[in-house]
């Protein structure tokens, strides 16, 4: 059984979500761009989620947004159902679209969390050792000067999304915002962290690829590399999957956080062996979202803290 997840409304995330066993069905053209950045910003948009950060690699896709409805999971359900449907038909390919592990769900609870995860998803084409600059990445990407006040757009796919269909426009446009945690008024001040946290990252995966004597790949083999062929780089499996982040150097926070988690699913843990006894009125915790939804339990409006 998996463990419970709160769900908060002005929550900040990263979003992880794999390709089926790393083939590269994402390869950075611009037919795969255009899918990812449509599908991206109408899903966005009708669930409220702002988005901050964004990277699609060839075999897995990094976005950093908030929820500000409380609704991530009807968002991310709704998103990599339309990116996998179109993907099937853009590369027709038979068979799943994502990797059958869970969607990796971490919250980013401080201003260091938001600052290094981003420059992290920033850098991610570095550190696999195929362009030499995050700005160099030909695939879906938002660059640190776009942060918090630049627009993405994309016309409609043409693959299948119905252009008869009034629900899918022909154009739309993603701004990107700030994190809540960045006060509107130092989004400058936000955007120069982020690029020295990528040069010290980048810095970091030059080193690595030298220790390693190999070379850059490049934009354009990366372009035109077969979507049918699978990354064959090492890669640890069952490795750690987190479900927040603090920043490097934040051990108080880290404690707290770590004790709020254990806190919340004791709590939802308690309450679940209530209802299953039969106790209908069991009250769940706040950030309850499954049961919620489609059982209807009662959720507490206090908020854990410890």
């Amino acid at each position: 059984m998996s463990q419970p997840r709160e769900i908060a409304a002005g929550a900040t995330y990263l979003i992880t979500r794999r390709v089926l066993r790393r083939h590269l069905l994402f390869r950075p053209d611009a037919a795969i761009t255009q899918l990812l950045v449509y599908t991206l910003a109408f899903s966005t948009r009708r669930f409220g989620i702002e988005v901050h950060a964004l990277c699609a690699m060839s075999t897995h896709l990094h976005v950093v947004v908030t929820d500000v409805n409380g609704v991530l999971p009807r968002f991310l359900q709704f998103f990599h159902r339309i990116v996998a449907l179109g993907t099937k038909v853009l590369r027709t390919w038979e068979g799943p679209v994502w990797d059958h592990e869970a969607t990796s769900v971490v919250r980013l609870l401080t201003r260091a969390a938001v600052v290094e995860k981003i420059a992290y998803v920033l850098a991610n084409p570095v550190a696999a050792g195929l362009v030499r600059h995050a700005r160099d990445w030909p695939g879906a990407k938002v660059n640190v000067d776009e942060l918090g006040h630049g627009v993405l757009r994309a016309a409609r796919p043409t693959v299948y999304l119905d252009p008869e269909n009034p629900q899918w426009p022909e154009e739309v446009a993603l701004p990107l915002a700030l994190p809540p945690i960045i006060q509107q008024d130092s989004g400058e001040i936000f955007r120069r962290e982020v690029a020295a946290e990528l040069e010290r990252q980048e810095a970091q995966a030059h080193a690595e690829v030298r220790r390693q004597g190999r070379r850059f790949l490049g934009a354009e083999r990366a372009s035109k590399i077969s979507p049918y062929e699978r990354a064959t780089s090492f890669e640890a499996l069952h490795d750690r999957n987190p479900v927040f982040a603090v920043g490097r150097h934040q051990g108080g926070a880290w404690r707290v956080a770590a004790a709020a988690v254990r806190a919340f699913r004791m709590s939802y843990r308690a309450a679940l062996e209530r209802w299953r006894a039969g106790v209908r009125s069991a009250v769940f915790p706040a950030g309850t979202w499954w049961m919620r939804t489609f059982h209807g339990v009662c959720v507490t409006d206090v908020v854990l803290t410890v």
